[in-house]
């Protein structure tokens, strides 16, 4: 009897051990570029979360630099700017997309009223926000029930602000307040709130910043109550607090190069961890991805380390769906570089590299 539990039992053992280990899911990448070399628009890969690896490219959209991408939050639609001066008389464009399973069905294409936007962001309540970079200004558009573009957008004009510098918004995006903007060229984060349809100046209504800091790209944590702003043209990250009265006032100023760097490198984008535990910044010149963390109490910025992008001008990155990996588009060696992401310390692990012409923009489905 004994003899035959114990078989029983390494039976038991023989099938645990050779099952097959759950299988991770697979994601859709889009892919953003610049069309002025080998790339035609906007491109499609597979991720697949169990190796790491990009594989099934395909050409999702022709398009003339779409820089930047957004998806809604129900993976409906793709919008993608246009970032050109030459759109129509007034600057770039804005092009609406139907996402059918993954492939890319046109809607309308509108001017943004500016020459080269380069961030476009999503309410989630049937709004949408253009940058124009050399127009200085931003598009609000309405979205129509199916996602496609409304016409006559309201714009926010930057270039009547300074008579000294010249305004360059780089970035807007909404949150619960209302709309904020970068302004790389006026050293600023513009702030904005809704009031009868549109959106007016909120009661702080400038974040300012160190002249030739050149605020770019920025993100939020701990709920809205941090502020962390990537800054281009001196390579640092500054931190604000919300108060009591809603203001956000810096706390803290980073820089996102090592001490013994010597040349020019200029950040780029910034990423937390979905777990809001790191911070993650890209350095053009330097050409790394900074990697921070962030104290739970306080909010402010430890440096954990920076690792190389195995490319030149790492623009764009992202992290994928499943929080394990961190992806990243260098413009200029026109390669997307892939790492695994060590989710309890924040380093990264390089483990492979796909070539594409002139990625810039990274946007898992």
């Amino acid at each position: 009897m004994k003899k035959i539990i114990l078989a029983g039992l390494i039976a038991i053992l023989t099938i645990a051990c050779t099952e097959k280990p759950e299988e991770k899911p697979m994601y859709t990448l889009f892919v953003g570029t610049y069309t002025d070399g080998d790339s035609e628009g906007i491109y499609t890969y597979t991720f697949d979360t169990n190796t790491g690896e990009l594989s099934n490219e395909k050409l999702a959209a022709k398009l003339a630099n779409p820089s930047y991408l957004a998806i809604s939050e129900d993976k409906k639609n793709l919008y993608a700017v246009q970032e050109t001066a030459d759109f129509d008389s007034l600057g770039g464009g804005i092009t609406a997309f139907g996402l059918n399973e993954n492939a890319l069905e046109l809607q309308n294409s509108i001017g943004t009223q500016g020459a080269h936007p380069c961030h476009v962001s999503l309410s989630g309540d049937g709004h949408l926000a253009v940058a124009n970079y050399t127009g200085g200004n931003v598009a609000l558009f309405s979205l129509k029930d199916d996602g496609s573009l409304a016409d006559n957008p309201q714009i926010i004009d930057h270039k009547s602000l300074d008579s000294v510098k010249t305004s360059h918004a780089h970035m807007a995006q909404f949150n619960v307040d209302g709309l904020m903007v970068t302004d790389l060229g006026l050293d600023a984060v513009k702030r904005y709130h809704q009031k009868d349809g549109n959106f007016v100046p909120a009661e702080q209504n400038t974040l300012p910043f160190e002249d030739g800091a050149g605020p770019r790209h920025f993100t939020f944590g701990k709920n809205g109550k941090m502020l962390y702003v990537i800054n281009e043209l001196n390579s640092t990250i500054s931190v604000f607090e919300k108060d009591s009265d809603s203001n956000y006032e810096e706390i803290q100023v980073v820089s996102t190069l090592d001490a013994d760097f010597d040349g020019e490198s200029f950040c780029a984008d910034l990423h937390l961890s979905p777990d809001g535990k790191f911070l993650y910044g890209s350095n053009r010149g330097e050409n790394t991805i900074v990697i921070f963390a962030v104290n739970a109490t306080s909010g402010e910025l430890e440096l954990v380390g920076r690792e190389s992008v195995h490319g030149d001008w790492p623009r764009n990155f992202t992290i994928d769906p499943s929080g394990e990996f961190l992806l990243v588009a260098n413009k200029k060696t026109s390669n997307i570089a892939v790492f695994k992401r060590d989710v309890e310390k924040g380093k990264l692990t390089f483990l492979n590299e796909t070539n594409h012409p002139n990625p810039v923009c990274l946007v898992f489905k």
